[in-house]
């Protein structure tokens, strides 16, 4: 049997071969927004087995099971590590057109050389054995694998009151690949329940060795907590909501509202909209003080089944796109920042692909040649991160803005196997620019066509991050 994943997968024209093999391909990794646990790198972690590092907590694998039937003992419940594999190598010949085949194979062919064997129930087994055994081996810690995928820069998602030791003891340790924090405050936003937000707020005084008493000193905190984030090389922040918040509110307001919060009592809609609306404009902010850029990730209705939710947790693969209005209230975010001369670099993302165009087109509003591309439409994100939508993605960025100037793929992923999602978008991006030369609707050379994509695949992140690779 040939190889399923060969030299030339998903590139349909001599060009974007060119492209893509004599370009794109040996380029570096920046993955800047990924949420791969930052504790695994610091202590190389060996995983025992393909099941720990390729179905544990991977809700994609988890949702495709469960709508093959599988029963959730064998997905997130106690059935062994084997049961859950074979439960998975059963469900993958299900998913053909689903993004899970192709990346399957892919991840299988790139980490562990499996290029022959079409996963099933016949073959599990051989691929079970081979795949741990190699995984049990120095060659498979997690640094070697982040190395072996040429990753330069990796950015992970970290909560304001986390204390980075882990980030600090890769620094320490030498770890030539940059493991940097993201600074991802939905928590202190998430004043939809009273208990859970001043739990939370006790665990952000505590990092910061500060008492909280209203809603200035919320803000100071939060803002000693982003000075610990930017020594520690942190530049950029990650904001997960469903649209942007932009109701009109008084300092008074929001100030009674953080003291109601406080005193254990619940907010009415209104209430949490106002408080939102304010904390979204400081946190923006902070970042443009500092030159952060500002992620915006737009449109998941999350936790949509409450019952399985209760019982697993969050992000465990119950959560679809959502359709709230997103045009309005981030025109009127976005314009509220500038008017004030607050906007930061922003990168818009969205989970639903009938927002495309919408966001494309937001971000050039806001454009305002005080640097290259200041406002990013950023990658298929998601649900979208998949064949038709990194190319609608790539296609909406290209009629209405400046494809060249694009930062790139992110894996979005917790899985160390999910790196050769970058690949997998340069393929895309080359085939759609080889067959557009060979279609006769691109006029330029090869070579200045093939360096516009290592900027989209690496330089362009360099530089719009301001984080230097270091390698």
């Amino acid at each position: 049997m040939t190889a399923l994943i060969h030299d030339d997968f998903l590139l349909h024209n001599e060009t974007a071969r060119k492209l893509y093999h004599g370009y794109a391909e040996g380029m570096g990794i920046f993955d800047y927004h990924c949420h791969i646990p930052p504790r695994d790198i610091a202590e190389d972690r060996r995983f025992e087995n393909l099941t720990q590092i390729w179905l544990a907590g991977d809700h994609y694998k988890w949702r495709a099971m469960r709508a093959n039937g599988v029963d959730e003992r064998l997905i997130t419940g106690n059935a062994s590590d084997w049961e859950k594999f074979l439960a998975w190598a059963e469900t993958l010949p299900r998913t053909v057109r689903n993004p899970l085949y192709q990346w399957s194979y892919l991840e299988l062919d790139r980490y562990f050389g499996v290029r022959d064997t079409l996963l099933n129930k016949a073959t599990a087994k051989a691929v079970y054995e081979r795949c741990s055994e190699m995984l049990r081996t120095e060659a498979f810690a997690v640094r070697n694998l982040i190395r072996r995928m040429n990753v330069k820069v990796l950015c992970t998602t970290d909560d304001p009151a986390d204390d980075l030791q882990y980030h600090r003891k890769l620094r320490e340790e030498g770890f030539e690949v940059k493991v940097l924090p993201a600074f991802r405050p939905d928590r202190a936003m998430a004043v939809e329940s009273a208990e859970a937000f001043n739990t939370w707020v006790l665990r952000l005084e505590k990092a910061a060795d500060a008492e909280i008493w209203n809603y200035r000193t919320y803000l100071e905190v939060l803002k000693k907590r982003h000075d610990f984030f930017h020594e520690a090389g942190c530049r950029i922040s990650d904001h997960g909501l469903e649209t942007a918040y932009v109701e009109d509110y008084t300092d008074g307001e929001v100030g009674g509202i953080f003291e109601k919060i406080r005193s254990g009592k619940g907010l009415d809609e209104g209430e949490i909209r106002k408080f939102k609306s304010a904390l979204m404009s400081e946190l923006a902010a902070m970042d443009a003080e500092k030159g952060w850029a500002h992620q915006l990730h737009f449109g998941a209705l999350r936790n949509v089944n409450t019952r399985m939710a209760a019982k697993l947790g969050p992000d465990t693969g119950y959560d679809s796109m959502g359709d709230l209005p997103i045009a309005a209230p981030l025109a009127k975010f976005l314009n509220r920042l500038d008017a004030a001369d607050r906007l930061p670099k922003v990168i818009l993302f969205n989970v639903n692909p009938r927002d495309n165009e919408v966001l494309a087109t937001m971000a050039g509003n806001f454009q305002d040649g005080s640097m290259v591309a200041k406002m990013q439409f950023g990658p298929a994100w998601w649900f979208l991160d998949q064949k038709e939508g990194m190319t609608a993605q790539l296609n909406a960025l290209s009629n209405v803005g400046l494809l060249s100037r694009f930062v790139g793929m992110v894996t979005d992923s917790r899985s160390f196997l999910s790196y050769p999602r970058h690949e997998y978008f340069r393929r895309l991006l080359c085939n759609l620019l080889g067959t557009d030369v060979e279609r006769g609707e691109i006029f330029e050379e090869t070579d200045t066509l093939g360096r516009m994509v290592q900027d989209i695949c690496f330089h362009n992140a360099v530089r719009y991050f301001g984080i230097d690779p270091g390698t």
